[in-house]
């Protein structure tokens, strides 16, 4: 009862509603938050502090920011926003500041890869059939996914893609450039309430243990100093009977992508794969072959049940 009277008495004051009603919609920091409300920095962090203490907003410390959103667990929020009237005028002008903001997101990322020369579509950018890939992802994961986990999601293309087949969908990476595309991508498609992203380390994720239905690594792997610690620590955070679905390069013999991508491994073959799924608790259930010069492989495995890990 404590805890509920806490939440409730958080979210009875209107710039905590409309905070609330922000970070429904997708991911703020706090300047952002100051543009869009209009008020001082030192005000809304007190505001901000308040609703995480309670529960209803989260942090998401990226890099020298953070940002705000709110959580999947908090149920309350979603009722009490249910009831706001869509045609609030201070909501209106709040949800017009918010998509000028993402706007203004994309052109800036957009500005810092051109300008520092990066190539973030690897598919393109190795000649690949990124269709093909898509399209054999999307046929090895599950019609229905309840909760998703999209390991270097680089641009947020694969959760955009699994959208509509996901109740939530969570894309983790290493870069903030690449999260800010991907951030400005999901809030056009009006995708950034049902589809988040976050700053994460794949060999350290800040989840809890099974809380995902299926994990996704494309084009990911290649990159790991440690491949079977990434595999691992995916597999910690998926459900048994859950799906893990890894999509990289076949075993080649091009040694130029080695060195102009740094890449850190040649590609993967079947028994490499298999052996750091079963040491995670994973079985190789499936694979798919897209041939090219650079051969890309897509394999799914399945997390074990505890009882089957016992007596293996």
């Amino acid at each position: 009862m404590d805890s509920l009277l806490s939440q409730l008495r958080a979210t009875a004051e209107p710039t905590r509603l409309r905070l609330l009603a922000l970070c429904a919609r997708g991911a703020f920091c706090v300047t952002e938050l100051c543009a869009v409300l209009g008020q001082s920095q030192p005000r809304l962090s007190r505001h901000l502090k308040l609703l995480t203490e309670a529960g209803l907003l989260e942090r998401l410390p990226e890099g020298s920011n953070v940002y705000f959103q709110v959580p999947a667990q908090a149920d309350l929020v979603r009722v009490i926003l249910a009831r706001l009237p869509e045609e609030e005028p201070v909501l209106q002008a709040d949800r017009r500041q918010a998509a000028r903001i993402a706007a203004e997101r994309a052109r800036a990322a957009s500005d810092v890869f051109q300008r520092e020369g990066m190539d973030w579509d690897e598919l393109r950018a190795l000649d690949l059939d990124a269709t093909a890939i898509e399209a054999a992802l999307l046929a090895a994961l599950p019609a229905r996914i309840e909760a998703l986990l999209d390991i270097g999601t680089g641009t947020g293309r694969l959760l955009e893609l699994l959208a509509s087949r996901t109740g939530r969908a969570l894309g983790v990476d290493a870069s903030r450039e690449m999260l800010a595309l991907a951030r400005a991508r999901l809030s056009e498609r009006g995708l950034a309430e049902s589809c988040t992203v976050r700053q994460a380390d794949m060999y350290r994720l800040p989840l809890g243990d099974r809380g995902f239905d299926a994990v996704t690594l494309q084009m990911v792997l290649h990159y790991a100093e440690d491949p079977a610690a990434a595999l691992a620590e995916a597999a910690r955070v998926l459900r048994p009977g859950g799906v893990l679905l890894v999509a990289d390069l076949a075993p080649h013999g091009v040694a130029e992508v080695l060195s102009r991508f740094a890449h850190r491994w040649p590609g993967f073959d079947d028994a490499a794969l298999a052996g750091w799924l079963g040491q995670a608790g994973c079985a190789l259930a499936a694979r798919h072959d897209i041939p090219g010069r650079l051969p890309v492989r897509v394999w799914r495995a399945e997390k074990l049940p505890a009882d089957a890990l016992t007596h293996a």
